[in-house]
């Protein structure tokens, strides 16, 4: 049998031996160093008091964002952290005036609901959104997408990898098109970031915002934007607060004077335990490498499928490796309630509504794991189906 290399880092995530743990598209394991990482803040807070301010806190939004800059291909000093993606796609809705010609915002109605919900309602400052459908609920037809980005567009919100199908998306094309008309991408790689290696530099994104929670494996309260440096030099972000200005310990009751890039970008005061907690999952992310993640990840994702294809379950993720992220959707009858039983059972998984059972193995899961998800699976919906083995 060949070792799997990737295994060596399974002692570090304690909750892998207390359940079978298939849920890292929603939140990865949580890193042993994670709980002294926080413990150097506490010990901070406790014996520096506000000294801690000058003594790594205030600049703590940048070296975190430093420490992510490899896993997402871009430069350090290009990444600002948030609380969370709303907070990072607010900001970016904040740069675009949408009083001109380019008021268009093109989303696809398979995204997050939060960039839904927020450019919905930026409606009230001049912004337009418009949705491209999709026929299958998986993916959106790449034509269509295109099709819709034209002289109007300002801004293209977009998943790399749709949530609930984990279908990857051509985001190449994408930009491509909308830079071609004049319009800027904000990609929302937070189902990617960890899972699919990223070099958003060669990719030409303007934006890119994602979080922690997921297979980064740096918990909530992390959320984080990259703008490309050229660009960043150039917007104005209204969404911004005092950490944002030039000098922000003048206290100066004005107009805002922007500080250079990624503090251009800030709201107010840091988010500094989920900083110091984030901090563990990036090392180890980057250690390991996206790589390696990826091709472990497409094996037993594979296995996944394959099984479930035998089994006649309807699969609501792409076939294709290359369309395909880090998890997979599997639609049984009753599976919603499949899906309670499985937690029941330890087999910590999640289930969304018009999808399915969303199941996702990480670097630190083993083959053997999987396979006895599968089986619990098929027991439980051979039993619900009245089939005795």
């Amino acid at each position: 049998m060949v070792m799997d290399p990737l295994l060596k880092w399974r002692a570090e995530f304690p909750i892998l031996d207390t359940c079978t743990y298939l849920v890292s598209h929603s939140l990865g394991a949580m890193p042993r160093s994670a709980r002294s990482s926080v413990g150097e803040f506490l010990d901070a807070w406790d014996h520096r008091g506000v000294r801690a301010w000058y003594e790594g806190w205030w600049d703590i939004g940048r070296t975190t964002g430093d420490l992510l800059a490899p896993i997402l291909g871009v430069p350090a000093g290009t990444i600002s952290m948030h609380q969370n993606v709303t907070v990072a796609m607010g900001i970016v809705a904040s740069c675009h005036a949408f009083d001109g010609r380019r008021r268009k915002v093109v989303l696809t109605d398979l995204e997050f609901p939060t960039n839904i919900y927020l450019f919905e309602g930026w409606r009230r400052y001049g912004a337009e959104p418009v949705y491209v459908r999709s026929d299958d609920g998986i993916r959106v037809p790449l034509d269509r997408l295109l099709d819709a980005i034209d002289e109007e567009t300002a801004v293209v919100p977009l998943s790399l990898v749709l949530f609930k199908s984990a279908c990857v998306q051509d985001a190449r094309a994408v930009v491509e098109k909308a830079h071609r008309v004049g319009a800027r991408v904000a990609l929302d790689v937070y189902q990617a970031a960890g899972t699919l290696p990223l070099n958003l530099t060669e990719l030409g994104v303007d934006f890119a915002v994602g979080g922690s929670v997921k297979w980064l494996c740096g918990g909530p309260g992390a959320g984080y934007l990259y703008v490309r440096p050229d660009l960043a030099k150039a917007v104005e972000p209204a969404l911004v607060g005092w950490a944002a200005h030039a000098e922000p310990f003048k206290f100066e009751a004005a107009a805002i004077r922007y500080a250079d890039a990624p503090e251009r970008f800030q709201s107010g005061t840091p988010n500094v335990p989920s900083l110091y907690a984030a901090r563990a999952g990036y090392r180890i992310v980057a250690e390991i490498g996206v790589e390696a993640i990826r091709e472990k990840s497409l094996r037993l994702t594979r296995a996944i499928m394959d099984h479930a294809q035998a089994r006649g379950y309807t699969l609501n993720t792409p076939l294709d490796d290359r369309e395909r992220g880090g998890s997979v959707v599997i639609d049984v009858p009753d599976g919603a309630a499949v899906a309670d039983e499985l937690l029941r059972r330890n087999v910590i998984i999640d289930y969304r509504p018009g999808a399915g059972i969303r199941m996702a193995p990480h670097f630190y899961n083993t083959d053997e794991e999987v396979a006895r998800a599968l089986e619990t699976l098929d027991g439980i919906v051979d039993e619900r189906a009245g089939v005795h083995p």
